[in-house]
């Protein structure tokens, strides 16, 4: 396995600009794209969303001014240290909910003050079952993480 560690990724797998789908009018999920699957823009889309995919270091402001009622920050490659940039950009202390996914949780994590770390064996290819537990639906998710948020360095709360 290629060591992922010590590599940027983020320009060659982002977005190169703005781009929204969906109604206009409905309500806005901007998803920052590092390294997206187009899953979850069209997971948003079936929800009654309108999504922006901006790129990875598209500026928090614009994103603000977007008033979305949410921000995904995305899944994508390599070790969350390698991407500093991303980390201090969002406003994790705004009103506007942030979620993020695999790599976008783990620069989550860092912007809150935790360490992330390497995992030993990884999570590959396995496809786990994930139970929704407001309907009881099943679904199957497909793994792929290398890293993991150590939760001690996070703050209270």
């Amino acid at each position: 396995m290629p060591h992922l560690s010590g590599q940027e990724f983020m320009p060659g797998v982002s977005s190169p600009r703005p781009e929204a789908h969906g109604q206009a009018g409905a309500p806005v999920v901007v998803v920052v794209d590092m390294g997206c699957k187009a899953g979850i823009a069209k997971d948003l889309l079936a929800r009654g969303f309108q999504v922006w995919t901006v790129p990875w270091d598209y500026p928090a402001e614009e994103i603000l001014a977007l008033r979305p009622c949410g921000v995904v920050l995305s899944n994508g490659p390599g070790d969350p240290t390698d991407v500093p940039a991303a980390v201090g950009r969002f406003p994790v202390s705004s009103a506007v909910p942030l979620m993020g996914i695999c790599l976008g949780h783990q620069v989550l994590g860092l912007a809150f003050g935790a360490k992330t770390f390497r995992l030993k064996f990884g999570h590959r290819g396995a496809n786990h079952p994930v139970v929704d537990v407001t309907t009881g639906r099943v679904r199957i998710t497909a793994q792929n993480h290398g890293f993991a948020v150590d939760p001690a360095g996070l703050p209270a709360g």
